[in-house]
């Protein structure tokens, strides 16, 4: 391992990391699985040592811990451990554990176990773990970081650590381990939001879960739209059969428009907090929690937009034949910013160009209803006028102050152009 694992990372200034050497500072591990060994690869990497307790030491198979990890029983590992003892075991295991609770007492008892289900009534596993061992400290943490960033160092994955405990100083000695191991430890509270903790990693992508359903939902309604206007009313009125579309045609179709109409929805907010911030002419007050919900799912409303396009780009190359797929709406890059700005004008500008002749045409409008390309480009239109009116100078200029801090008088009304006074002394000679 390199010395730069061994660095200590992100210390505040009250928080001293104290140097510490194998054996000053051993830490016990309970539990020999894939956790254990990860997180007996770090401590080593960062100057601790390391005692792994087993109940069964001979069923361990050589080299798979490091050799400067000492394999021992869990009493024996328990004994070695200066204070901290992180118990990677199952929770239903802890029961195991009472022949040791006077070797325990006063230890510091790292939980990192989850939950198995997101409705269970039943208190957390560091709870029951407190109630277990009254005489040592628990401290919810480690649970959400994976064995994977534990082996590779925080720089692979999420540096933060979620720490909860009823001991404070319990809690400030993990953190210094945390910082010491790259990490960066976050306090949660007591040991009650412990249950919080251990549902976390059961959330699947909880922050993609709207961006997900605004995408199917926008899908759903252009596949219908398209659906009745182009397959199922020709067929009542005329008889005319065109349900083969559904597969290929009609989803191509939809894609693009999905993905347009997305790419608006990165951006709009955006817009919405430029307006409020110069409406209320300061940049101190917070945004409702609707439009900072949404502020904060842009990345993941942009990706669903880029997925849409690739897919709609797919479609295209494996069906090159159907001439109805070629005048539709452009695959193009999606990023932030001004490029993010561009590729969304660009895309208007291709549905335009290539739809300007036949928006005026009395067949596009079949059955009074308009091509599915023109409810998908209503949106981004607005969304790059509102963006023009941002441009202006008269406007620019003011939303540029209230972001670098500037606040209108009604909002501030000390005067914050204070003048510079220069103190002149005329030296004695």
């Amino acid at each position: 391992m390199s010395n730069e694992m061994s660095t200590p990372l992100l210390l505040d200034e009250e928080d001293t990391v104290e140097a510490v050497t194998p054996s000053s500072s051993t830490v016990a591990i309970l539990g020999s699985g894939d956790f254990s060994r990860s997180l007996a690869m770090r401590l080593v990497a960062c100057g601790f040592g390391v005692a792994v307790g087993s109940r069964c030491v001979r069923r361990i198979s050589p080299g798979l811990f490091l050799d400067a990890v000492e394999l021992n029983s869990q009493e024996a590992a328990v004994a070695k451990a200066k204070s901290l003892v992180f118990m990677a075991l199952f929770p239903e295991h802890y029961p195991s554990l009472l022949g040791l609770r006077s070797a325990l007492a006063g230890k510091i008892l790292v939980d990192v176990s989850n939950a198995l289900e997101m409705s269970s009534k039943t208190p957390s596993n560091a709870e029951q773990l407190a109630d277990m061992f009254p005489d040592s400290a628990v401290v919810k943490g480690f649970n959400t970081i994976s064995a994977w960033s534990l082996q590779t160092g925080a720089q692979d994955g999420s540096r933060q650590v979620l720490l909860c405990s009823d001991s404070a100083e319990a809690k400030h000695e993990v953190a210094q381990l945390a910082r010491r191991m790259g990490f960066y430890p976050v306090d949660v509270g007591s040991l009650r939001s412990a249950k919080d903790l251990e549902r976390k990693p059961l959330r699947f992508f909880p922050s993609w879960r709207g961006p997900v359903l605004i995408t199917f939902l926008l899908f759903l309604f252009f596949y219908c739209y398209g659906f009745i206007r182009g397959i199922l009313l020709p067929y009542l009125s005329c008889g005319q059969n065109s349900f083969y579309r559904m597969v290929l045609d009609l989803v191509n179709e939809s894609l693009p428009c999905v993905a347009l109409v997305s790419l608006a929805l990165v951006y709009l907010p955006g817009l919405f907090a430029a307006w409020l911030q110069l409406w209320r002419g300061t940049k101190y007050q917070r945004f409702p929690n609707w439009l900072d919900a949404w502020l904060l799912q842009r990345k993941q409303l942009g990706l669903m937009s880029f997925l849409c396009a690739a897919l709609h780009g797919v479609y295209s190359l494996c069906n090159p034949l159907r001439t109805i797929t070629q005048h539709r709406l452009i695959n193009d890059a999606y990023s932030q910013s001004g490029l993010g700005y561009t590729a969304l004008t660009l895309c208007v500008m291709h549905t335009l160009v290539f739809g300007w002749n036949f928006a005026f045409s009395s067949k596009a409008y079949a059955f009074y209803m308009p091509p599915s390309y023109m409810l998908a480009v209503f949106l981004p239109c607005a969304v790059l006028v509102c963006r023009c009116f941002l441009l202006l100078p008269c406007i620019s200029t003011r939303l540029a102050r209230i972001r670098r801090g500037w606040e209108s008088t009604r909002k501030c009304p000390v005067s914050q152009h204070h003048p510079v006074r220069v103190n002149r002394t005329v030296l004695q000679v």
